[in-house]
């Protein structure tokens, strides 16, 4: 999400990519979850918004992609829920200093049955870093500044470098907080979800005391 807007699957997102041609990088808008330039139905895309860094370069849906159609999605946090009996309480998690990240992602172009061409983009997931561990078992892929140049060069192939890169971000030089459950519906859309709160607890089950009734 940047400037506070929450995205949804089949939303639209901000991508960076690098034109295949000459060195520049392009800025653009794309709808997340990718759909394959092969599928013959654009609701696989709502089933794909997010790939396995482990295995994207194998799934016949997105190694394509990764090979030549990579990108990143600028953020400046996103949402994780964790569960402790019936509380699911959301953190925001982003960077130690507030700045602006990128995740790895990988995009595709689809043509519908009216002839539009709909560009698409799904964000590479890895295994959660320390800060994460507690929470989710994912975490999505946020990539070095130094690796920005590799990663968007089209013509860079070799996949195992590529994925060599793909790692949990270290946790030192991110934060995380408690937000509100106002984030959990999609018609909440405002800075208020990601302002901090206090954590939710768990109640302690009530004491009942159980005594003999008094004679009168």
């Amino acid at each position: 999400m940047v400037a506070s807007v929450q995205h949804r699957s089949g939303s639209t997102v901000a991508v960076v990519r690098q034109n295949p041609e000459h060195p520049v990088r392009q800025f653009s808008t794309m709808r997340w979850g990718l759909i394959p330039f092969w599928s013959k139905d654009a609701s696989i895309g709502y089933k794909m918004i997010n790939a396995r860094a482990e295995t994207v370069a194998e799934k016949p849906a997105y190694r394509e992609s990764f090979k030549s159609r990579r990108c990143l999605i600028p953020a400046d946090g996103f949402y994780e829920w964790k569960k402790e009996g019936k509380i699911k309480q959301p953190f925001n998690f982003g960077m130690a200093d507030d700045s602006i990240f990128a995740f790895s992602g990988i995009w595709d172009r689809w043509k519908n049955s009216q002839g539009e061409m709909i560009e698409t983009c799904s964000i590479l997931t890895t295994t959660p870093n320390a800060l994460l561990a507690d929470v989710h078992d994912r975490m999505p892929v946020i990539l070095p500044v130094d690796n920005y140049d590799v990663l968007l060069d089209p013509g860079f192939k070799g996949t195992d470098d590529l994925k060599a890169m793909l790692l949990p971000y270290e946790p030192s030089q991110m934060k995380r907080y408690p937000v509100s459950t106002r984030v959990n519906l999609v018609k909440n859309d405002d800075p208020e979800c990601s302002a901090e709160v206090k954590e939710q607890s768990r109640r302690p089950s009530p004491l009942v005391i159980m005594s003999e009734p008094i004679a009168m």
